[in-house]
C-alpha cells in the first residue's frame, strides 16, 4: 500500500512556503550563517520579545540569558567538535556544518517539528545546504542525528525515519530510493579493539533501493548492495550483495529476494568483509589532544 497525498490549507501553505524560501535565500547569501541561525531559532521558539529586551540592555535572569545565548550556535559545542580530526578540516568547513546542524537539532525541539508537511520540507531545504549532496524529494523525519553532515551524500527519493543516526566521521554515500527505518544506525568509523582511542574512518555505501529496517546497524565500511534488505535488529558487519536479505547479529545473507535469483550472487559466496578497501585516510595536525579514558591497558602479550 502506498502513501496518499496530504495538503495544508492554502493560507498555511502560503506561510510555510514564504518562511522556508526566506531561510533558504538567507543561507544561500553572504550573510553570516551564525546570525541567520540565531535569528531563525529566536522566532521559531517564540522568544523574540525576550530577545529584544536582552539586546536593548534590560535586566534578565541568568536562566533567560543562557537560553537566549543558546540560539547562537557560536555559543554552543557539539560532541563532534571534540574530535581531533576536526583540526585537519578545511578552514570554516566544520564551523558552517556545526551552525547548520545546530539549526537542525534545535528546530527538532520545536512543536513545528511534528507538523510533517512543514518539517519535511524545512529539513530537505537544510539538507541541501548541509550535506555534500542532497537529492530531490527527500523525506527526513524527526530526531535524525549525524556527526558533521558535510560527509553525507543522499540520492533522490531517500526516506530516513525517526531517531536514525547517520555517522559521517568518514564518508557516507546513500543511493536513490533508499529507506532507513526508525532507530537504525549507520556508521563510518570504528575503534580499535585494544586501543579504543585509535579511530579508523571508512566509506560506507548504501546503494540504490536498499532497505535498512527497524533498529538495525550498518557498521563502518560496509557496502549494502542495490535492492538488498537488512532485517530488523540486525548488525551488518560485512558486505551484503545486491538483492540479498541479510539478518542476524552479526548479519548474514540468508536468502535472495524472490524473482532476483538470476542476477544475484549466490548466498554461499556472500558474507565477505571488504571494509579495508574503504578506509578513509585523514591527518590530525599538531594540536593539544587528550585521552578521555586515561587508561593503561597495554596487552601483556604484545
Amino acid at each position: 500500500m502506498t502513501k496518499r497525498h496530504v495538503s495544508l490549507p492554502p493560507l498555511a501553505e502560503e506561510g510555510l512556503r514564504a518562511f522556508i524560501d526566506e531561510v533558504d535565500e538567507r543561507l544561500s547569501s553572504d550573510e553570516n550563517t551564525c546570525d541567520v541561525v540565531e535569528d531563525v531559532l529566536v522566532d521559531l521558539h517564540g522568544d523574540r520579545q525576550a530577545y529584544e529586551r536582552w539586546q536593548s540592555g534590560d535586566d534578565i535572569s541568568p536562566a533567560e540569558r543562557v537560553r537566549l545565548q543558546g540560539y547562537d550556535p557560536c555559543n554552543a559545542t557539539l560532541e563532534s567538535e571534540y574530535y581531533a580530526e576536526v583540526a585537519g578540516m578545511d578552514e570554516g568547513e566544520y564551523e558552517r556544518s556545526k551552525h547548520l546542524q545546530w539549526l537542525w537539532r534545535q528546530f527538532d525541539a520545536t512543536p513545528m517539528a511534528d507538523n510533517i508537511a512543514f518539517a519535511l520540507r524545512f529539513r530537505e531545504m537544510l539538507a541541501d545546504h548541509l550535506f555534500a549532496e542532497a537529492g530531490d524529494d527527500l523525506r527526513l523525519f524527526k530526531g535524525i542525528t549525524f556527526t558533521y553532515g558535510h560527509n553525507i551524500e543522499l540520492g533522490d527519493n531517500v526516506v530516513v525515519h525517526d531517531d536514525v543516526h547517520l555517522d559521517d566521521r568518514g564518508k557516507l554515500t546513500v543511493g536513490d530510493r533508499v529507506s532507513i527505518s526508525d532507530n537504525a544506525h549507520v556508521y563510518t568509523h570504528d575503534h580499535d579493539v585494544v586501543d579504543q582511542t585509535e579511530v579508523t574512518n571508512y566509506h560506507t555505501i548504501i546503494e540504490d533501493d536498499v532497505r535498512v529496517t527497524y533498529d538495525s546497524m550498518v557498521r563502518a565500511g560496509v557496502r549494502m548492495g542495490e535492492n538488498s534488505i537488512l532485517a530488523a535488529k540486525s548488525i551488518a558487519g560485512k558486505d551484503v550483495p545486491a538483492h540479498h536479505i541479510a539478518a542476524g547479529q552479526p548479519a548474514k545473507s540468508i536468502a535472495i529476494k524472490d524473482g532476483w535469483e538470476s542476477v544475484a550472487d549466490s548466498v554461499e559466496d556472500a558474507n565477505v568483509d571488504r571494509s579495508d578497501e574503504r578506509v578513509v585516510e585523514y591527518d590530525v595536525p599538531d594540536v593539544d589532544v587528550f585521552d578521555e579514558f586515561q587508561r593503561d591497558r597495554s596487552p601483556p602479550d604484545a
